[in-house]
């Protein structure tokens, strides 16, 4: 699929008002020793269509994206560092208001870029700085400054070291919170968010916001540390698509599609990565949202931290 095919969406509170593609390359890596094959995924993934592609210092992928980009230039996949769309995540033992402007920059170094697309507070959770075990240990936790540290993220985007800023993991609490003060508000609020865990009160919320949700895990991220089977081995999900001919991957991304929200898929296997962009020309019918509907609903992804009391607002 060319690039010109996937739908983008307009960031409001961006600097001039940049376009999201609405499709992410995820690449949240399982252990940190596989940046030859990320590096490697990426460059078909940008022979493939995509260019928006969803990072975090955590991940340990930052490198292998940062030299894949510089790949593709050489090779002429891209004119451009511009047609891309870059999107990394403060980390929580840099989720301080003294901590961000380092962060954002390790971020870009790493990156080998001199701005990103999105900058996101990963969790609204601050640990204290240091190289901890995960998930952290509950003495480790520390209070955070959300009025600060958004401060400091407002900055970063004022001073274009990123042309729009966002949370991921925030409840519509959370989100309350941050816009009684915020002056650019959040561009993007990444969630979890698949057909097991449907988010409609947040997405509601961010909808009458004007806050643009991106799912993660759209397809219960089997296979990871974090992820689950509910998704994938979903009967009601393999029978709409059956009847369909296609995948369950397929019928969970067009899901979200209908929903109105963006997401960041990952696969590294080439025959897949297509087909999750195969999502475009075919819809699910009624009687396909009337069964996704009664899929019973669990959240797989608790966080980083052994426990938070109350950390999700009651929100379930």
């Amino acid at each position: 699929m060319s690039a010109s095919k996937i739908p983008q969406v307009v960031l409001k509170s961006s600097s001039n008002q940049i376009k999201l593609p609405i499709i992410a390359f995820g690449t949240a890596a399982v252990t940190n020793n596989d940046g030859e094959i990320t590096k490697a995924a990426v460059i078909e993934a940008i022979k493939s269509g995509y260019r928006h592609f969803d990072t975090a210092l955590i991940y340990g992928s930052e490198e292998a994206l940062g030299e894949a980009i510089e790949e593709a230039l050489q090779l002429g996949l891209i004119q451009s560092r511009d047609e891309l769309f870059i999107t990394s995540k403060l980390w929580l033992t840099d989720n301080f208001p003294h901590l961000v402007l380092s962060g954002l920059q390790k971020s870009l170094q790493n990156l080998k870029l001199e701005y990103l697309d999105l900058y996101l507070i990963h969790w609204p959770i601050s640990v204290k700085p240091g190289n901890w075990e995960i998930p952290y240990a509950e003495e480790l936790i520390t209070s955070f400054d959300l009025k600060g540290v958004w401060t400091a993220m407002e900055e970063c985007q004022k001073l274009g070291l990123t042309k729009s800023i966002g949370v991921s993991n925030f409840t519509r609490k959370k989100l309350d919170d941050l816009l009684s003060f915020a002056i650019i508000p959040p561009s993007v609020n990444q969630v979890e968010m698949n057909p097991v865990w449907h988010q409609k009160k947040l997405k509601e919320y961010c909808e009458a916001k004007g806050i643009i949700i991106t799912a993660f895990s759209p397809l219960g991220a089997k296979g990871t540390l974090w992820g689950s089977n509910e998704v994938m081995d979903s009967e009601i999900l393999k029978e709409i698509a059956e009847q369909h001919g296609k995948t369950i991957a397929q019928v969970c991304l067009r899901w979200l599609l209908e929903q109105g929200v963006t997401m960041a898929v990952k696969s590294y296997n080439k025959e897949r990565m297509n087909q999750n962009l195969e999502i475009f020309d075919w819809s699910l019918t009624k009687d396909d949202h009337e069964k996704i509907d009664k899929i019973k609903q669990i959240r797989v992804n608790n966080g980083p931290v052994v426990f938070i009391p109350n950390f999700w607002d009651g929100e379930t």
